[in-house]
């Protein structure tokens, strides 16, 4: 005490409240641990000040854990109970899971001392999760002795036996085992004798009183065993040494104090003497078991010492008999109050214990809160810029190779319709070579020789010739008139393309298309971003139709001016609600090429009455050496 008192005085006079806050919470471990209630409860105080102070969650929650354990040394249950989950929620929120375990263990005890099976059961599997993977061996042999008892207030002692033997497991792991093996095989006796298997739970009593030296280390748990022996001896008909080891556990409880176990012994030496029919000194041992019962809140050991005191006071059993109702029914009553108050309790724990965090997250957010918006701001734009930027790069990458494909496409029809002239030419040229030409050559050769003759029939042959000579001026005439015809015949590329789109869209979905196109215009003369972009525009068109309005027929009409080129494009499919805001892709793409060539375009569509895109482009002429050189650099790029 003396130390105790010098260590209060200079941690008082330390001005550093960090270090002030650290010695005050030692001085209260050491004053509960001495057992100076006052001193306690003020270094106790004090560290609370101290810790909510400067804001140190540690300190404050090992207080807090003082504090528990000293009320529920003091019958405090849920003051007691309050600390624990006070103390537990503060660990939680440091991370700190063994603490947080060993609180909800404390929880769990103080819920098996109100009788509160369930709610102690559930709050030891919480610590057990948590002390499991800490190799947390003492307290986990706590937790599973714990389960123990609950199972065995719940006459599973089966389960009970298991749970011992998993204890008994984490024990011999422990570094610091003591007594508590002993104390262990103890409760393992306990749930055999409970159990009515008294042979085992004798045999269990014998090992632990065998131990030298256990009444000097461990008077409390010596007297303990002796009298469980003593009951089991008693209750297998072992009666040497009766009632003499009953006695015997009294002398050493009431010499250490100890009311609580005291009271168990009277009651079963009172439960002896009633099978010796020895009535006087069994109702003065189940009185005295009676009152030390009532001393140390024994309730259990009350209402059993009340079943068994009209046995051996018959006059009085109804008096008794109404005592035990009368204490049951409150006990009961004043169980449920408990476990309402302590559900309460955690519900005001979280409360708290969340608020406290919330003050504390807002103290650090509103310090860095101006910074932090700034930097999500810049971060933000930096994104959202390089994002847009992307989806420009990739939509412009996607319509350029979607233009060299369609450039490809018609430099390939130019290709075709080259070797169709060229085809022609040869056929023309065979003509004139085999047909005329050997026709010539007979009839210049028939002359030549007649030019010598005069008779009857020269004129006659002569006249042959002239003949043959007409024949061959019809075939020139023939010929001409056929190469006239295809000068004079407007053969056009991209039409062609198009009507190749058209035959491909028609195989490929089953439908009918109808293209129609101005045969005034020369539609190989336009600039080629415009037939590129058209192109591509009716290309679209075609396969939203095909896709997304399961269509069977569609018109595509193309018409021209002096001025403008027009596209009309109607299907007869489902049709969908025009709407302002956001668009897909393919309207994208088509809103993106018609504003490449300074177009407008319009969609109208209403449901089942099909859609119809319609759009308008100013005519560009192409200057044809231009235009050739453009689509051949283009060409060697791809």
């Amino acid at each position: 005490m003396t130390y105790l008192e010098k260590a209060k005085v200079r941690s008082s006079s330390i001005t550093n409240d960090s270090l002030k806050t650290k010695y005050f919470s030692k001085l209260s471990l050491g004053y509960l641990r001495v057992k100076d209630s006052l001193k306690f409860r003020e270094a106790n105080r004090t560290t609370l000040l101290l810790a909510k102070k400067i804001g140190d969650s540690t300190v404050r929650a090992e207080a807090l854990w003082d504090l528990a354990e000293f009320l529920r040394a003091n019958a405090l249950s849920d003051s007691a109970y309050y600390h624990f989950a006070t103390a537990q929620k503060l660990f939680n929120a440091l991370d700190e899971k063994e603490f947080s375990g060993r609180m909800l263990y404390n929880m769990a005890v103080v819920q098996l001392d109100v009788r509160d099976y369930t709610g102690s059961e559930i709050n030891t599997i919480k610590a057990i999760e948590l002390l499991k993977p800490k190799d947390a061996f003492r307290q986990l042999y706590n937790c599973y002795n714990n389960l123990a008892v609950v199972s065995q207030e719940f006459k599973n002692y089966d389960l009970a036996l298991s749970y011992h033997q998993e204890a008994l497991q984490y024990l011999q792991k422990s570094k610091s085992k003591g007594t508590l093996e002993l104390s262990a095989k103890n409760n393992v006796g306990l749930t055999y004798k409970k159990q009515g298997d008294f042979e085992a739970a004798r045999n269990l009593f014998s090992e632990v009183l065998a131990v030298d030296s256990l009444l000097l280390r461990n008077p409390k748990l010596y007297s303990t065993a002796l009298n469980n022996l003593a009951y089991s001896r008693f209750k297998l008909n072992e009666e040497s040494e009766l009632p003499e080891l009953f006695h015997k556990a009294m002398k050493i409880q009431d010499s250490i104090g100890d009311t609580f176990e005291l009271a168990h012994t009277n009651c079963n030496l009172g439960e002896y003497y009633l099978k010796q029919n020895d009535t006087v000194n069994a109702l003065a041992h189940l009185r005295r078991a009676r009152y030390l019962a009532k001393q140390s809140s024994n309730y259990s050991r009350l209402l059993e010492t009340l079943k068994l005191l009209p046995k051996a006071d018959p006059k009085s059993a109804q008096n008794y008999v109404q005592q035990y109702i009368a204490i049951n029914d409150s006990l009961q009553t004043e169980e449920r109050k408990i476990r309402n108050k302590f559900e309460r309790i955690r519900f005001e724990t979280d409360e708290v214990v969340a608020e406290n965090e919330l003050l504390a997250r807002q103290r650090q957010l509103w310090t860095g809160i101006a910074l932090t918006l700034l930097l999500l701001s810049i971060a933000a734009f930096v994104i959202i810029s390089q994002r847009i930027k992307n989806q420009k790069l990739k939509f412009q990458q996607e319509q350029q190779t979607s233009n060299q494909e369609i450039l490809d496409l018609l430099l390939s029809q130019g290709e075709k319709l080259q070797e169709g002239k060229q085809i022609e030419q040869k056929r023309i040229s065979e003509e004139l070579h085999d047909g005329v030409q050997g026709r010539l050559q007979g009839a210049r050769m028939m002359l030549l020789g007649l030019n010598k003759r005069d008779d009857d029939d020269a004129k006659s042959e002569r006249s042959r010739a002239i003949v043959m000579l007409k024949d061959i001026q019809e075939e020139v005439r023939s010929i001409s008139h056929e190469l006239s015809h295809a000068a004079y015949q407007k053969i056009h590329n991209f039409i062609l393309s198009l009507e190749d789109l058209k035959t491909t869209i028609e195989k490929s979905a089953d439908i009918t298309i109808d293209f129609n196109y101005a045969e005034h215009l020369d539609w190989d003369a336009l600039n080629s971003d415009i037939k590129i972009n058209l192109y591509r525009i009716i290309q679209e068109s075609l396969q939203n139709a095909v896709k997304h309005a399961q269509c069977t027929h569609i018109d595509l009409q193309l018409t021209a001016d002096t001025a403008t080129v027009g596209v009309r494009i109607t299907d007869n499919g489902k049709g969908f609600v025009v709407k302002k805001g956001k668009k897909g892709i393919g309207m994208r793409n088509i809103a993106s090429r018609t504003t490449k060539v300074n177009g407008t375009w319009n969609i109208e569509s209403e449901i089942g009455k099909g859609t119809t895109v319609s759009l308008t482009i100013p005519i560009i002429k192409k200057d044809t050496r231009k235009e050739a050189k453009k689509e051949s650099e283009n060409l060697q790029n791809a």
